[in-house]
């Protein structure tokens, strides 16, 4: 299964504020996203978020189309909730009001990937 690591730049010094805002994260309704005829086109494992400094990053392991993921999380409400309460934390705002403002702040906040290993590959 693929990882996708995504930045936020925030502001040091509010570590706490903005682990609040994570913790009251609402989740997806489903892991599953599917197209618009309701076909999956890919499915969201697990998620994890580390914060030090100024430095903030959401790890989301996947399987299928990460465009797929990024547009069905540009949908969720608890997504644009969570993005208007870690507005203020932020040191460069994130242009996420509309799908298409999401999708492309989420591609420009991908880490490369320079390596994946997991036990799975073992088999």
């Amino acid at each position: 299964m693929p990882f996708a690591a995504l930045t936020y730049d925030v502001k040091s010094g509010h570590e706490k504020e903005i682990m609040e805002v994570f913790r009251s994260f609402r989740r997806v309704r489903s892991p599953v996203v599917a197209d618009a005829a309701g076909r999956p086109e890919a499915t969201i494992l697990s998620t994890a978020v580390f914060i030090r400094d100024a430095t903030l990053v959401r790890v989301i392991e996947y399987e299928g189309d990460l465009d797929a993921v990024a547009r069905f999380m540009a949908d969720q409400p608890g997504v644009r909730e969570f993005e208007e309460r870690i507005a203020p934390y932020l040191s460069r705002p994130r242009d996420t009001g509309t799908t298409e403002g999401f999708v492309a702040t989420f591609r420009r906040s991908l880490l490369t990937p320079v390596v994946q290993f997991s036990v799975r590959d073992r088999q």
